[in-house]
């Protein structure tokens, strides 16, 4: 795996850059207080997002997971997974919330992408969808989903609730995790795309929130709610010996670009405490940290936090773009970079002082956006969690 950039993506990490500095900043302080707005300002750039996934936006991270092997696509790659991530890295410098209010780059497109069959890639294609996943009582325990669906002739009828959807009221659809029969747990789970409008489907409230407040939150209700049976993604069939793993390859996918995300804020931080720590800092890395003033060396240490998440995250996304198996470097990746920009955008407003506290600077609006990073897509602890069960060879059953 080649470190730096490929040089392919280099002006559509350029082009990121530029949004994130005079397109996102600008504007993200005015979404930050106007909760639940949407911006239109956003309408503009989702051909340039699109852009980002090889022009496939229902690619958004995931890239037909699974289709092909890197051997018949001519050796190593560098796909849509990759290039996704370094485009987020680059917007998060900008503003996290206004990435998640991106038209057609919801994490329900990775699902879609992650498990459908070719007919549902082009049926979907150009699709905005959400994932609702996340239950009342049902939060990191995805196995524990109580939303059911039930077949009916050509439909499947769907019951249940779904919290903490994002963009699940503006989005053109969502796709729910839903069971076909609770008795077989987890193996009965399968994911379903219900268009907005779906009679049935109801949004009951938008959540309030610490950060990301560009994107919204959305608490939807399903009550005999009706889809055609086409809309299952990927088999429809019980397969009780290979459990729900068809659909948790979703994660596989999205966790790399969540952790791309929480480089991304970590990086503005960084990058923001030097400017204004300038004159205070040597710059001088072959000096021992003994040797350096708290604030510089804590400055140190904190880029080495953000280098090593940016390269594991990289690893994950390369490897789900060359068809190999990443869910233990999905969970790594998520879980390094998730608690990396907690710590770095913290200690920045720390170090900063008053600067970094009020509301005159993006520091303290960029350590509130940071928290979510760190708990959706599955929390540090069930990251924590997977990665010992890939290390020691244990089910969930075994290893809880």
């Amino acid at each position: 795996m080649y470190l730096e950039t490929p040089k392919k993506f280099k002006t559509l990490v350029a082009q990121a850059e530029d949004v994130a500095n005079n397109f996102f900043r600008p504007i993200s302080r005015k979404y930050d207080k106007a909760e639940h707005a949407y911006p239109k300002e956003l309408d503009m750039l989702a051909a340039l997002l699109d852009g980002m996934n090889d022009g496939a936006p229902e690619a958004a991270g995931a890239s037909t997971a699974g289709k092909r092997s890197p051997q018949e696509q001519g050796g190593v790659r560098n796909g849509s997974n990759l290039s996704t991530c370094l485009g987020i890295m680059e917007l998060c410098r900008g503003d996290v919330g206004l990435l998640l209010a991106m038209p057609r780059q919801g994490l329900g497109n990775s699902a879609i992408a992650a498990v459908a069959n070719e007919e549902q890639l082009n049926r979907f294609k150009g699709t905005w969808a959400a994932m609702a996943i996340t239950e009342p009582g049902c939060g990191s325990d995805s196995a524990a989903i109580r939303t059911t669906a039930r077949a009916e002739g050509d439909d499947y009828v769907l019951n249940g609730e779904k919290i903490y959807v994002t963009s699940g009221a503006r989005a053109d659809s969502v796709v729910v995790w839903a069971t076909l029969d609770r008795q077989l747990g987890r193996a009965a789970i399968k994911s379903f795309v219900v268009p907005k409008g779906t009679p049935g489907m109801t949004v009951s409230r938008l959540e309030k929130k610490l950060g990301i407040k560009a994107s919204d939150t959305a608490a939807i209700n399903f009550t005999e709610c009706r889809i055609p049976k086409a809309n299952l993604l990927g088999n429809p069939e019980i397969d009780v010996k290979k459990g729900f793993a068809g659909v948790m390859e979703t994660f596989d996918n999205t966790r790399p670009l969540v952790a791309a995300m929480a480089v991304g804020v970590a990086k503005a931080s960084l990058d923001r405490t030097r400017e204004l720590l300038v004159g205070k800092i040597r710059g001088d890395y072959s000096a021992p940290p003994l040797n350096l003033g708290m604030a510089e060396a804590t400055l140190y240490r904190l880029e080495a936090e953000w280098e090593a998440a940016r390269l594991l995250t990289l690893k994950a996304a390369w490897m789900a773009d060359n068809r190999q198996p990443n869910s233990r470097e999905a969970s790594i990746a998520k879980a390094k970079a998730g608690r990396s920009a907690n710590e770095i955008t913290l200690k920045c407003v720390e170090l900063t002082g008053s600067l970094g506290y009020g509301e005159d600077e993006l520091l303290e609006k960029w350590a509130r956006d940071s928290k979510i990073l760190d708990i959706f897509e599955g929390t540090q602890q069930i990251q924590l969690l997977i990665v010992a069960r890939r290390l020691l060879g244990k089910s969930s059953g075994e290893l809880k």
